[in-house]
């Protein structure tokens, strides 16, 4: 992982290093906006203080690829909200893009505690947010949060991906206009997850990929998505890495600094 990071700092760039209007405009705009005020934020910053202090125990159910951490199937909820949740900067992140792409139906897979789901619930409130979940103990901790923040946008699919993506996707009465995928972290998941949500999308959409650098099987799965004929424009920024379909871009792939 270090070894990966001092590359990507080598040949990541800024705007100065972007030719399409539409990264410069998303780059300078939501991606490294400098200035990110919003009303919810303190709310949810105080919740993940909350949860960083809590000793709870629950019992995981890890369906994925585990944790390189913790081995033990029994965790304190300060643990989990320290080694699985995003730093507030990708919350925040994903709020802004969404606020900026305005989906009205949103994916993620991966709720763990449920805070960036809170991030995204927050940008667009009228948006439906479908969450999925292998572990039952962690989605229920992320459905209290959800209801003490009066998330009500929110849908909580609890199982093995596995089984209850394909299902959900064939329910969709819109769409798949972004999608976050978080949830287990090995080339084969990854990929055939990215296939299952494809035909769901539009030229508008946006995928992100979560810790494309985590392991060679990540990397090597974000490689291969990224040569997908349908994405035309992807954005590494080294934890995490976006695509989009849009027809009207020449294929590109940019590494970016954040």
């Amino acid at each position: 992982m270090i070894a990966a990071y001092i590359k990507y700092l080598l040949k990541s760039g800024n705007e100065h290093s972007i030719h399409s209007p539409f990264l410069f405009e998303l780059y300078t705009k939501v991606i490294a906006a400098k200035k990110d005020e919003n009303p919810d934020y303190p709310a949810l910053k105080s919740l993940r203080k909350e949860l960083l202090k809590s000793t709870r125990e629950i019992e995981i159910l890890d369906l994925g690829a585990g944790s390189r951490i913790n081995k033990s199937n029994r965790r304190q909820i300060k643990t989990i909200a320290k080694n699985a949740e995003k730093p507030e900067k990708f919350g925040r992140l994903f709020n802004r893009l969404i606020q900026r792409f305005q989906p009205r139906t949103i994916l993620e897979l991966g709720t763990s505690l449920g805070l960036t789901t809170l991030y995204m619930s927050r940008a667009k409130k009228n948006a439906k947010i479908l969450t999925f979940e292998g572990c039952p103990e962690t989605a229920g901790v992320a459905s209290d949060n959800f209801a003490r923040m009066g998330a009500d946008n929110i849908d909580i699919i609890i199982g093995n991906i596995d089984e209850t993506l394909p299902s959900t996707l064939a329910g969709l009465r819109e769409p798949l206009d972004f999608a976050y995928f978080d949830a287990n972290h090995r080339h084969e998941p990854t990929v055939r997850y990215f296939e299952n949500c494809l035909p769901y999308a539009t030229n508008d959409s946006v995928f992100i990929f979560d810790d494309i650098y985590w392991s060679e099987e990540m990397t090597a799965a974000w490689e291969q998505i990224k040569a997908h004929p349908q994405v035309t424009l992807s954005v590494d920024l080294f934890w995490i890495g976006l695509v989009f379909f849009r027809k009207e871009q020449v294929k590109e792939n940019f590494i970016l600094r954040f």
